[in-house]
């Protein structure tokens, strides 16, 4: 169909998950170890990586693929996942447990091993489908015939501003946190006065930019189409903007910061 070498690709499907599989039964022990589940959230880069790297080392042995786009989509999705990994083991040094964890768990019932087994079903293994799911386009990326043109230009542009976003707004976090006087405030300078989750926006671009990146025939960008849409739901519905905002909605002033401010995609804020 279009060249695409879809028997290959489907016979990767596996390696990936098993790299990725992997990845989170590993943080899983170290997790056990350490007695705190929140390090999972570091692996979560971490394991997008993994499969980016073994579909472009399968791909490669197989000799399918167009190498430039092979490289170009498996350096994008280990540079986002490594600097996210690292940001989100750098904020949480010297903490203990997620308290997003800790309700969570609390449902599992008393004794270590109940916790253990109910944080490897609901945490490990789920996050582990999600990451095979959602890294479908990178996968496909990697197996893709066609040379690099003007679709994957434009997903390389979306990607850039997509972690330009969320670099700059963590950082413009981190600043904000570290200086004293803002003890007890809410964010709302630079990127988070025009949305509240600029973290989760820059996500948002960087898998559609990503997903870009796969679409070399009709065929290939349906079969990857639900990857960036779980994204998108995850980010704005799920675990993401729609988790936090339940988080902060006590905090004092963040009521009239919603009232300002946009909820996802940036825009001016609105007049105080």
């Amino acid at each position: 169909m279009n060249g695409f070498p879809w028997a290959a690709f489907a016979s990767g499907l596996g390696a990936v998950a098993g790299a990725v599989l992997a990845v989170l039964l590993a943080t899983f022990a170290l997790a056990l170890v350490k007695g705190v589940h929140r390090i999972v959230d570091s692996a979560w880069g971490v394991a997008f990586a993994a499969a980016a790297v073994t579909s472009c080392a399968l791909a490669a042995s197989q000799g399918h693929g167009d190498p430039a786009r092979r490289a170009l989509v498996t350096v994008l999705t280990v540079v986002w996942g490594l600097r996210l990994a690292l940001h989100i083991a750098w904020r949480g040094r010297g903490h203990g447990e997620d308290p997003r964890y800790e309700r969570l768990l609390a449902k599992a019932g008393p004794g270590r091993a109940a916790r253990a087994w109910y944080a490897l079903r609901m945490v490990y293994l789920l996050q582990a489908a999600l990451v095979w799911l959602i890294s479908l386009p990178v996968q496909a990326a990697c197996y893709a015939p066609s040379p690099i043109g003007a679709l994957a230009v434009g997903g390389v542009a979306v990607w850039v501003a997509g972690v330009g976003f969320e670099a700059v707004g963590d950082w413009q976090l981190r600043a904000f946190k570290a200086d004293p006087s803002n003890q007890g405030r809410i964010m709302d300078q630079g990127l988070w006065a025009w949305t509240r989750h600029p973290n989760y926006f820059g996500d948002f671009l960087v898998w559609w930019g990503l997903y870009l990146l796969a679409c070399t025939t009709w065929p290939v960008a349906a079969a990857t189409l639900v990857s960036p849409l779980v994204m998108t739901f995850l980010l704005t519905a799920g675990s993401g903007k729609a988790l936090m905002e339940r988080h902060m909605a006590d905090r004092p002033g963040y009521a009239a910061y919603q009232a300002r401010t946009s909820g996802f995609v940036p825009r001016p804020p609105r007049r105080r």
